[in-house]
């Protein structure tokens, strides 16, 4: 009962209404259902691994082959507990695996269900690992490259890696193999979901540093950063990495340096509105 009073709403993306369409139009109906249905479970199962961590879920929108648990943490939570999220949700199609062959063995339902069953779970199990954002494999890819990059660097290059990778595969699909319309739709859904992730890239980045500054991140090594005197406060923070604390050395062209703690650059920008001043001007050397 506690986990049925903790579920967001559900919201379908208008996207899979057009799916819908075709569907009884091409006659695909059962196929939409089965596919449906394991999308929801797939997101049932991010759902319940980020309500275990008790992370704060706005809804569920669901899409054609996938689906997102919207949250409120933006790259605040540990790399570790994110990844555990991400990968409940591919851990619920190996549930599946398991189910349809006990319901095989028994005979429960016709064999030729469980084939479209086996088969469109398998698909959604390799297409939501493909590293294309914002797929589970291109969130796992974003994990793996903030671990050793700076958050800003690394939602970046995940963000130009998917459009560049989904562009690359339709351009394949549509020289090597037959053209069809719903996996071009995916695609270009894929592709439209970046560009619109490119284009809010500097609130993503804000709400990233408005959740340091609240002082609701994880924290496991301390990594200091130096900049010069004239550096703005977007240079600094350009620096920052997920799981760690940053001592920032400010260089001034005497080769005299002040060492500032984050939270205080942090708080300068936000609290102050320093947003027009180099970090020197605000923390003079004396």
């Amino acid at each position: 009962m506690n986990f049925l009073k903790q579920m967001p709403s559900i919201h379908i993306h208008p996207v899979l209404y057009a799916f819908i369409a075709i569907s009884f139009v091409t006659g695909t109906f059962l196929e939409l259902f089965i596919i449906f249905f394991l999308v929801l479970f797939h997101e049932l199962g991010h759902f319940t691994a980020a309500s275990m961590f008790k992370w704060r879920i706005r809804n569920i929108v669901l899409w054609v082959f996938g689906g997102v648990v919207d949250t409120e943490e933006h790259g605040n939570k540990s790399i570790k507990e994110e990844a555990i999220v991400t990968l409940a949700g591919p851990f619920q199609h190996l549930i599946i695996f398991f189910l349809c062959l006990f319901l095989e063995l028994f005979q429960f339902i016709p064999a030729s269900i469980l084939e479209l069953v086996l088969y469109y779970n398998t698909m959604l199990l390799f297409f939501n690992l493909i590293p294309v954002w914002p797929l589970d494999g291109g969130k796992l890819l974003l994990l793996i490259t903030s671990a050793f990059l700076p958050y800003k660097k690394s939602y970046h290059f995940t963000i130009l890696f998917s459009m560049i990778t989904i562009v690359s595969v339709v351009l394949i699909q549509l020289l090597f193999f037959p053209f069809t319309l719903s996996s071009f739709l995916i695609w270009i859904f894929l592709f439209m979901e970046n560009r619109t992730d490119w284009k809010q890239r500097f609130y993503v980045f804000m709400r990233f540093l408005l959740r340091r500054y609240e002082g609701d991140s994880a924290i496991k090594k301390v990594v200091p950063v130096t900049v010069a005197s004239e550096s703005t406060f977007m240079d600094v923070f350009s620096k920052f990495r997920r799981e760690k604390k940053h001592p920032v050395y400010i260089i001034y062209p005497n080769n005299e340096r002040i060492s500032i703690d984050e939270n205080d650059c942090l708080r300068s920008y936000f609290y102050d509105k320093s947003y027009h001043h180099t970090v020197g001007e605000t923390f003079q050397y004396k």
